[in-house]
Parts: C-alpha cells; structure tokens; sequence
C-alpha cells in the first residue's frame, strides 16, 4: 500500500513539474523563395545577367566580324604577318573569355553573398518572432525531412511570410 501511495504521488508531482512547450515549425523552403526580398534581390540579379549576356554578344559579334575579315584578308598577306595577326587574334579571343567569365563570377559572388545574408536575416526574424510570441521551437522544414508531419495548425509558414514581408516593405 505504502509503495502504491508513494507511486501515485511521484506521478501526480511529475505530472505537476512538466510544463506544456509551445512548439511550431515553418517550409524553410517555401519561407525563403516567397520572402519579397529574395525575389527582389533574384530581380536585380536576373537583370544584371541579361544585361552581361547582351555584353557578352556584342563582344562575340565583333570578335567574329574582326576574325571573319581577317580570314578574308590572309591570303593575301605574308605568312609571317598572317601568323602574328592570327596569334594576336587567339590573345584577344582568350582575353575576352577571360573578361567574361571574370564579370559571371562577380555577379555570382555578390548574389551569393546576397542570398547568404538576407538568409541569415530570416534565421534572426523567426528567431525574434519565437521570442516575441513565447515559442519554445520553431522548427524549420524541408525536403530532407526535419519534420516528416506537423498539424496544420502549427505551420507558421504563411504567418512568417506575411511578417517578413510586412517587414521588408517599412
């Protein structure tokens, strides 16, 4: 009897002692690309890469127009001359693939950096939204499955966007 006794009250004092956690979870995914900044920022850079491939064109097309008068030209011209305007050609074809691809990884740096810190801007706004509504976990979702299942009704998705974007647009 006594350790029936003794039993039930060490389930009543932990039952007591356990608090209730307030716990929701967000699509990372569906978070981030809806997040007007973002598709902003994707705007900008999407511009940017249209207005280096129009360059890029341009480039090419009066590269193969010099090369294409030259090869009309070279057989009329000394071999030695013909050699060194082909081999000036080669350089100044190299250089301006070099040119090219150093603008494409300008532009791919800084949208990376970009992206990398209005990601971290998200983490700190879920981070403050948790704080400031007395969430315990906010627990982000994804296609490698970090939450397989939440109710519906704890999916801070569209809430978190609708702040975001909210907060973008002050």
């Amino acid at each position: 009897m006594k350790k029936i006794s003794l039993l039930v009250v060490t389930l009543i004092t932990m039952a007591s002692c356990q608090q209730t956690q307030k716990i929701a979870f967000v699509d990372n995914s569906k978070l981030i690309n809806e997040y007007q900044e973002k598709i902003d920022v994707e705007a900008k850079y999407k511009t940017m890469i249209e207005a280096s491939n129009k360059n890029t064109d341009s480039l090419a097309q009066a590269f193969q127009a010099e090369y294409q008068e030259f090869q009309a030209q070279a057989s009329k011209m000394p071999q030695d001359k013909a050699q060194a305007r082909y081999q000036q050609l080669g350089q100044k074809q190299q250089m301006l693939q070099q040119q090219i691809q150093m603008g494409e990884q300008q532009i791919t740096l800084q949208s990376q950096k970009e992206i990398d810190s209005l990601i971290s801007k998200v983490r700190k706004f879920v981070k403050n939204y948790g704080e400031t509504n007395a969430y315990d976990y906010i627990l982000g979702s994804n296609d490698a499955g970090s939450v397989m299942y939440g109710k519906d009704a704890d999916d801070l998705t569209e809430t978190l966007i609708k702040a975001l974007n909210d907060s973008y647009k002050k």
